[in-house]
């Protein structure tokens, strides 16, 4: 009998586990005939402002709207510059880009994949408005190093948790310490929507206003444009979904953290195999499990493992300082460099089996064979 395939992700599991839930929810929106800025927006961001424990949230239509509206409450534009990684998805840069601001990358912590922070400082100038920092794979970056910069320099910090939803910093909610926060609901993401969706938090009133005027065109009252805007606003059906997942994001990410228990049991002592780290300060929620194999083997052990049918994921091959958007500005930053050519993302959601997982780690040692 031939095996079945494995995907990097399965949200059957999660699916099937909140059928009736989703249905009625689905059933609910529909019957509603509201399905732009209808009442589940509303219900929902209050829902995940008490889960994040902030004032604010405000919903969105994609964790890149989020970044770009987040730079633009906090006041960032033409000429500032943007502190951030250049191991990241593209958006955490384009954000930056898109407001007329130049974002500046510094390398990272080869253990973490985060903002190296020891490296910030020396990367400020004049120009320098706010620190993105990116929560990456799930595992906080190391952020009290970066808000004492914000004493001392007068600077923001706009914290990216696209991938690090329940996560913690010492005991703290990730998107609760910088002055705003983004988040992506993608649905790959450990809270996930089923389409586009994204949202902004934070404590500060006035940024959150400025977020609520901006994703609508630039209005606080319909047809009343103050600024130029966006049509930014999280779908009402995507709304009712992530109002019904938020309950069991907790649950989820614990069976994330199980998974990844398991992968590192499976997988310790493999030579060639730097397993993921979790730093003292973090709780890693494992939006991804991702290695580093080394010896210049990634390649060839990730068509292994898809020839017998196992899917992975390089998240991600080409440092963003290294795409040709960024590339005139002829940044040398070898930690991400080499992160580019060693990371690889295993199969991991809430519900994985061990059968499914040990196959993966036994398939994964004959490639590096």
């Amino acid at each position: 009998m031939p095996t079945a395939p494995i995907p990097v992700l399965d949200l059957a599991p999660e699916i099937e586990m909140l059928w009736d839930e989703l249905n009625a929810a689905f059933q609910q929106v529909l019957r509603s005939g509201h399905f732009i800025m209808g009442e589940p927006v509303g219900t929902f961001e209050r829902q995940v402002a008490a889960y994040l424990g902030v004032k604010h949230a405000v919903g969105m239509n994609s964790g890149t709207d989020a970044l770009v509206i987040g730079l633009r409450a906090l006041g960032i534009g033409a000429g500032d510059e943007v502190i951030t990684t250049p191991f990241s998805f593209f958006a955490t840069a384009e954000a930056a880009s898109i407001i007329g601001a130049t974002p500046v990358f510094v390398d990272i912590d080869p253990a973490t994949f985060n903002l190296d922070v020891n490296r910030v400082e020396a990367a400020l100038t004049p120009r320098t408005k706010v620190i993105l920092s990116v929560h990456l794979y799930g595992h906080a970056a190391d952020l009290d190093p970066l808000l004492a910069l914000t004493q001392t320099h007068g600077l923001k910090v706009l914290e990216d948790v696209a991938q690090a939803f329940s996560g913690r910093y010492k005991g703290r909610t990730l998107g609760t310490l910088g002055l705003a926060s983004a988040f992506s609901f993608f649905p790959s993401k450990n809270l996930g929507a089923y389409g586009d969706a994204g949202l902004l938090a934070t404590n500060d009133d006035d940024i959150a206003q400025m977020a609520r005027m901006l994703r609508v065109h630039g209005s606080l009252k319909k047809y009343h444009n103050e600024v130029v805007g966006y049509n930014s606003r999280l779908d009402t059906l995507q709304a009712a979904i992530l109002s019904v997942k938020l309950p069991h994001v907790d649950d989820f990410s614990a069976g994330r953290r199980r998974a990844a228990q398991a992968y590192n049991t499976l997988l310790q002592n493999v030579p060639g195999v730097i397993l993921p780290c979790e730093a003292p300060y973090a709780h890693h929620v494992y939006h991804q499990y991702t290695l580093r194999i080394l010896n210049g083997q990634r390649d060839a052990v990730q068509q292994s493992l898809a020839e017998g049918g196992i899917a992975t994921m390089v998240y991600y091959p080409v440092p963003i300082h290294k795409l040709p958007i960024y590339a005139q500005f002829d940044y040398h930053l070898p930690e991400a460099e080499r992160a580019a050519g060693e990371v690889l993302s295993l199969p991991i959601w809430p519900q994985i089996t061990p059968d499914i997982q040990e196959r993966v780690a036994d398939a994964l040692k004959a490639a590096l064979k």
